[in-house]
């Protein structure tokens, strides 16, 4: 299963991709430490991020993931993006009318790795809960063997003193962690 879903029946959510990069990449994330490039080995890495829109009827969580999954200009998408779109509208996160976005811009840091043609979403984890759960969520992670912290900050723009794009040491056992730990969490968001 490359999608995994824990929590309520939300529309609204954090989730976690995991993205494999297959060349290294000397990769600037916009302005993050002034446009200075970081060096990216392959390997795995996993990015977490929230989409708590407003407007429920939005599903905010659904667009935000698929809009993840697509690249900028006519750059072809994640393989993944298909399967999304159906599994999150069979699963209530999205409607029939989910599209992707016509002319992505690169706006968050992740943005900038995604939009490499050597990068691939593999796997996704969701919470589905519209708490404010990303930062615990990319606490949990940072605090795991697995990870690793590639530069302090790096894709939590929004989210101060937190890491949200991790290196993955180890993929399955990084998920089998994060999936033990995870109900956890939500059980300790009341």
């Amino acid at each position: 299963m490359q999608i995994t879903c824990f929590g309520n029946n939300s529309c609204q959510g954090t989730y976690a991709l995991f993205i494999s990069l297959s060349k290294e990449l000397n990769l600037a994330f916009g302005k993050f430490l002034g446009g200075r490039k970081i060096l990216l080995k392959p390997g795995c890495y996993m990015y977490i991020g929230s989409a708590l829109g407003k407007r429920l009827s939005g599903m905010p969580l659904g667009r935000r993931l698929v809009r993840h999954a697509s690249r900028s200009h006519d750059k072809p998408p994640h393989e993944l993006r298909d399967h999304m779109i159906r599994f999150f509208q069979h699963n209530g996160l999205a409607g029939p009318d989910l599209q992707p976005p016509d002319q992505k811009k690169l706006h968050w840091h992740i943005d900038y790795l995604l939009d490499s043609q050597h990068a691939q979403i593999v796997r996704v984890i969701i919470i589905r809960s519209p708490d404010r759960l990303e930062s615990a969520l990319s606490n949990l992670a940072a605090s795991l063997d697995e990870t690793f912290v590639i530069a302090r900050g790096l894709g939590a723009r929004d989210a101060r003193n937190s890491t949200h794009l991790l290196g993955v040491r180890n993929l399955d056992s990084c998920l089998a962690a994060l999936e033990k730990k995870i109900p956890e969490l939500l059980s300790g968001e009341k």
